[in-house]
């Protein structure tokens, strides 16, 4: 008699039925006693440990978090409409796992690794847990290398380092998700692989951030990971851990990653909310006591690696939402105490226009000039100081009918450089157009411009600068220390940008 098969297909199942070896694997199981939103509770799971992957009947999977004497309380990760009480749950002794690898790049996924984009199946590399411990302190490696958001108020003045934790903290619609994916678009070209973590934000708020890392061509190199406000409040809980998955497995590689977190003011409310279901001691807001574990065992993750271990890094950017510019709320200032600084957008000067509205005396970066250039440590200490000379001069002029000539030079030599340091939303710049903008307007050259005209003189430096200084911007990349001719060429070029600027503009008015 023939086979069904085609001809060699019987042979090699024949092997492979010789070959297989059964195997048991121990599950225990429970029973579901009831279920409170997204919460359930389940006995007869006694080997059952913490943060352990819990499945049930018809599909759907929770993490126990909550473990008590005779019952454990498992937060949900899918929808559970079907779940109710009697329904049976299995333990396998595993945690939840992410899918992560090179693969992910270009992919909108959700915390599981479900693909959210339309292109069909993941193939990842491999899957890590959610959760992992951080490195130790002697795997950890000082932060020098700076990380480039391409915003020049940040860059000069609130340096961040690859491997550094920088939080953004404001109000609501003030600008710090904008700031975060500047950020990423600044990575472009650099090598940086960037994780962007939406936790509990609007689906239009995520569809925009995404089309502007598309539009940007950043999505190449990024990887988004969306717990959306109707999803479940368990996968919002382990969005973030699941990103920082993603992000630690570059850093293991040996290359450099970026997360941005936004925002974290979210996923603390999930948390609470899981909390209060799973009847915990309320604290101080109603979070539960454990609420400043949550953000430090994430955030610690974020370091840079030893040259022995590959020499990775991860940046985290975590976002927290204020109320009434109130920074000394619970949640912003825990977050405050676990990063290395923080750079605080202000509600103030948005609705002024200046942008990015970053309040430069209320920012902070801990790991400061280690991490910068050797170009931006030469302009960033003036510019600094006399930014803040000229915010303590212009909060007393208001109250002064008179000022004489050298405060009201400082004034005006302050609202320039205020100028020169706005940036428009989704424009980063090179470290050499920023050296050279700044260093012009900390000079003095811009004192006799109007402020109208300074945009346009920026963008004549900007465009000048790679055809006469060409060597310069190399030099200034690679973080070479610039000697006073090459100051001098600098300053020469903005002073030609500045004179063909205004003969035009008296051109025109004549």
């Amino acid at each position: 008699m023939s086979s069904i098969f085609p001809h060699g297909t019987q042979s090699l199942i024949d092997q492979a039925l010789e070959s297989f070896e059964p195997s048991l694997r121990i599950a225990e199981t429970g029973v579901v006693t009831r279920v409170d939103g997204d919460v359930a509770r389940v006995r007869g799971l006694p080997g059952l440990g913490s943060e352990e992957l819990v499945e049930f009947d018809g599909g759907a999977r929770g993490i126990a978090i909550d473990l008590q004497a005779d019952e454990v309380g498992v937060v949900l990760v899918d929808a559970g409409d079907g779940l109710r009480a009697g329904t049976r749950a299995r333990s396998g002794g595993r945690q939840l796992e992410v899918p992560v690898g090179e693969r992910l790049l270009g992919r909108v996924i959700d915390p599981t690794g479900r693909p959210l984009d339309g292109r069909g199946p993941l193939h990842a590399d491999d899957r890590r847990p959610v959760e992992a411990a951080p490195p130790a302190i002697m795997d950890r490696a000082p932060v020098t290398e700076p990380l480039q958001t391409g915003l020049k108020v940040v860059d000069a003045l609130i340096p961040i380092g690859r491997g550094q934790r920088e939080l953004i903290v404001g109000d609501r619609q003030s600008g710090k998700t904008t700031i975060a994916v500047d950020t990423i678009l600044n990575q472009r070209g650099s090598g940086v692989a960037c994780v962007y973590c939406a936790i509990g934000q609007r689906g239009t708020a995520v569809a925009s951030v995404i089309e502007s890392l598309r539009a940007g061509g950043a999505l190449d190199y990024t990887v988004v990971v969306v717990a959306a406000g109707e999803d479940p409040v368990g996968l919002q809980y382990v969005a973030p851990y699941a990103a920082t998955t993603i992000a630690e497995r570059f850093m293991r590689a040996g290359r450099d990653a970026l997360i941005v977190y936004d925002d974290l003011t979210r996923h603390a409310r999930a948390y609470r909310e899981l909390s209060l279901l799973l009847r915990r001691p309320p604290g101080r807001e109603a979070y539960p006591g454990d609420v400043f574990y949550l953000h430090a065992r994430l955030l610690e993750r974020a370091t840079r690696l030893r040259d022995e271990l590959g020499g990775g890094s991860l940046t985290a950017l975590p976002v927290v939402e204020t109320q009434a510019q109130d920074i000394a709320a619970y949640i912003p200032t825990n977050l405050i105490s676990i990063t290395d600084g923080q750079v605080y957008v202000s509600p103030d000067l948005f609705h002024k226009g200046i942008l990015p509205p970053v309040d430069v005396g209320r920012s902070v970066s801990r790991v400061g000039g280690k991490t910068q250039l050797a170009a931006y440590r030469a302009v960033a200490g003036p510019l600094r100081l006399a930014h803040a000379q000229f915010e303590e001069l212009e909060a007393f002029s208001r109250f002064a009918t008179r000022l004489d000539e050298q405060t009201r030079a400082r004034i005006e030599r302050g609202r320039r450089v205020r100028e020169a340091l706005k940036q428009g939303r989704h424009s980063p710049l090179t470290p050499a157009e920023q050296v050279a903008v700044l260093h012009a307007a900390g000079q003095g050259i811009f004192d006799d411009c109007p402020l109208s005209e300074i945009p346009a003189i920026e963008r004549a430096i900007c465009a000048g600068l790679a055809e006469a200084c060409g060597d310069l911007c190399a030099r200034i990349e690679r973080g070479e220390k610039l000697d006073a001719s090459d100051w001098q060429r600098l300053e020469a070029l903005a002073r030609d940008a500045v004179a063909t600027r205004m003969a035009r503009s008296g051109a025109a008015r004549g």
